[in-house]
């Protein structure tokens, strides 16, 4: 029996997010892994703090050095994510990204759907240039070290992934909480209600990464390549995208994750991913 492209990007999924969280027990205690790993960047979001969390998060360690009291630049991250991000594009939000099966799971629940007005997709640049470049470097504490911003401030998926089990572990850190992590629930809370009604809700607004990677959509080495000599303008690939992305008018729309639905359904397989 022939296995669909969209099993075999679920089975690529289940495989990465396992691979990313492997130290499930780690939960029971609120322990975090610190291990040699965490010294590598997952090419997704998965929050360092998680328990279970085997590697690093890039758009935390970006902030993280360029925060620092020296002001540096995280030649390894920056060079990792641009390495993806040209190679592959959005297809490691598609393919790889832990965060983006949790949407995918959460979207699988009734409720009602909707789709998502195409000016809240530029949200996300304004996060990655302010909260991810700017504050880390100009908003210095007494030592002149900057915050992580967007882990501090807005990251729903620090707090999914480990400020809530942390909290749940520890009970001093309950004692502490604060008007900030209030907010932050706020956000986390908007989050899923917009994963709910609108697929990939985070990745399409509120995604650093995958503005980064979108970017590089247009130029990645894996893309997408339209027939046009057989394509019939049927409109099924605009109506079977997940992104709200017509592949025919901009087959390497920073918004296409690479999934695949579009070729699937094709009657005259007209669409088709390609490395150059």
């Amino acid at each position: 029996m022939k296995i669909s492209q969209e099993i075999k990007r679920k089975i690529i999924q289940i495989a990465a997010f396992g691979y990313s969280n492997t130290y499930l027990g780690n939960f029971v205690g609120g322990k975090l892994y610190k291990g040699t790993w965490k010294q590598f960047c997952n090419p997704g979001m998965n929050c360092y703090s998680c328990p279970a969390a085997r590697l690093s998060c890039p758009i935390g360690a970006m902030q993280a050095v360029g925060g620092s009291i020296h002001f540096n630049v995280s030649f390894y991250v920056i060079g990792f994510v641009l390495a993806l991000g040209i190679l592959f594009g959005r297809a490691i939000c598609g393919f790889i990204c832990p965060f983006g099966l949790i949407q995918e799971v959460i979207y699988k629940i009734p409720f009602p759907k909707r789709k998502l007005w195409k000016g809240f997709i530029y949200v996300k640049y304004v996060l990655l240039a302010v909260f991810v470049f700017f504050l880390p470097a100009v908003s210095t504490n007494i030592v002149g070290a900057g915050a992580p911003a967007f882990c501090e401030y807005i990251c729903p998926v620090g707090t999914l992934e480990g400020g809530i089990p942390l909290l749940a572990a520890h009970s001093e850190l309950r004692n502490a909480l604060g008007a900030l992590f209030s907010i932050k629930m706020c956000i986390l809370i908007i989050t899923l209600i917009g994963c709910l009604v609108v697929c990939r809700f985070f990745c399409r607004v509120m995604c650093p990464l995958g503005a980064i990677y979108g970017v590089l959509n247009k130029i990645s080495v894996y893309h997408m390549e339209i027939n046009r000599d057989h394509c019939v303008s049927c409109g099924k690939c605009q109506a079977e995208c997940p992104m709200d992305v017509d592949p025919v008018r901009n087959p390497n729309s920073a918004e296409c994750i690479r999934c695949g639905r579009c070729v699937s359904c094709c009657p005259k397989k007209a669409l088709a991913f390609k490395f150059h």
